[in-house]
């Protein structure tokens, strides 16, 4: 049976690089990558089904070699993005040309050549929940902070916060998928993931890059270096976390499914992940100290922190975020299946055995 032939933009990513594992794993797929990196996907280099190229999905030169590959290929995982929340307030611009203006010839492209685009969005493209905005509200009504794909209404913020930079720029990108379905005849699959951690999720500042990266890779820069966690705006703020190899279950099975993936927009998250920062910073101690064995984590120093002083102006937070996922289950037959403990200890022991030994920090096992 021939293999089929996908492209994968922004393989040497946090996600690309864990879809690129399994798919060649699968000897199924024959991949035709782009990224500026491949330290993440380097040990798969030598192997026949991987083609690799070396430069940024945007560049100058990368749609005119793209364009006729995507003429020859069965889909196209479109991954690359501007993702961290500090990067939407500080470079606005640069999220917004990133995630729309530098993109959207991908969508011409798949769809002169009537080719199936699987794109990952974001759950911020729901923005706040209709629960922030009505006094007094504890969320004690689902249907006012469940979020659902086809019916959920996308409630931003002001222009005047940077913050909604990235949600605005994919939301319109999906627009633009939807139009092209709906002139062209485009088949596509739109995903919203629900904070996907995992091994290789994010840079650790000073170590292997600069800035503020997301929530986990912040956390542990504090635990790595003994500084006090922060928590932005007393961390009360709730995420949904997933486990990276559970994501990625979703991503094969709307390849291994296309009846019941294509033209859909599918939730990927675990709502029973859902915590807030202050919790996770809690169970984040907690974990680093089984890890490590050493109870002093137990007491690491937490400390608040204001977003606009750790971002800058201009930031604003999404409240709370519960996936409903009835969609991929009835359509993919797909499920979460680990736990956030589970989630974090995987997550984090690879955050200290590629980084605690230089701060004379082992694990153990």
């Amino acid at each position: 049976m021939s293999k089929k032939k996908v492209i994968i933009l922004g393989c040497g990513g946090f996600v690309g690089s864990h879809l690129t594992d399994r798919m060649l794993a699968s000897g199924k797929y024959q991949i035709e990558g782009w990224d500026v990196s491949y330290d993440k996907i380097s040990q798969h280099l030598g192997n026949d089904d991987l083609t690799f190229h070396q430069q940024y999905v945007d560049a100058a030169t990368t749609y005119s070699e793209l364009e006729p590959v995507i003429a020859e290929c069965d889909a196209v995982f479109s991954l690359a993005a501007v993702c961290t929340p500090a990067q939407y307030v500080a470079s606005p611009v640069k999220t917004i040309q990133s995630n729309f203006i530098d993109a959207y010839k991908l969508i011409d492209f798949c769809a002169e050549h009537r080719k199936w685009l699987i794109h990952t969005s974001t759950c911020e493209v729901y923005g706040r929940t209709l629960s922030s905005y009505v006094p007094e509200d504890n969320y004690d009504n689902l249907d006012l902070y469940e979020q659902r794909e086809d019916e959920t209404p996308l409630v931003m913020g002001p222009t005047t916060n940077h913050r909604w930079s990235y949600a605005t720029a994919k939301a319109l990108f999906e627009r633009y998928i939807f139009a092209h379905n709906a002139e062209n005849g485009m088949p596509f699959t739109i995903i919203r993931p629900y904070n996907w951690f995992g091994a290789r999720m994010d840079f650790i500042p000073g170590r292997d890059g600069d800035g503020i990266p997301r929530v986990l890779a912040c956390f542990m820069t504090a635990l790595l270096d003994g500084k006090p966690m922060q928590l932005v705006d007393g961390g009360e703020a709730y995420r949904t976390i997933t486990y990276i190899d559970d994501a990625v279950d979703a991503l094969m099975l709307m390849l291994e499914k296309p009846k019941g993936s294509k033209n859909q927009v599918f939730n990927v998250g675990n709502r029973g992940g859902e915590v807030t920062m202050r919790e996770l910073a809690l169970l984040m101690r907690e974990t680093a100290a089984e890890i490590t064995g050493r109870d002093e984590f137990l007491e690491h120093p937490i400390e608040e922190i204001s977003g606009e002083k750790f971002y800058g102006e201009g930031y604003e937070d999404c409240d709370r975020r519960v996936p409903d996922v009835k969609k991929a289950e009835s359509r993919l037959d797909w499920k979460a299946k680990t736990s956030l403990r589970e989630t974090l200890r995987i997550t984090m022991k690879y955050y200290f055995d590629n980084y605690g030994r230089a701060s004379g920090i082992n694990t153990q096992g």
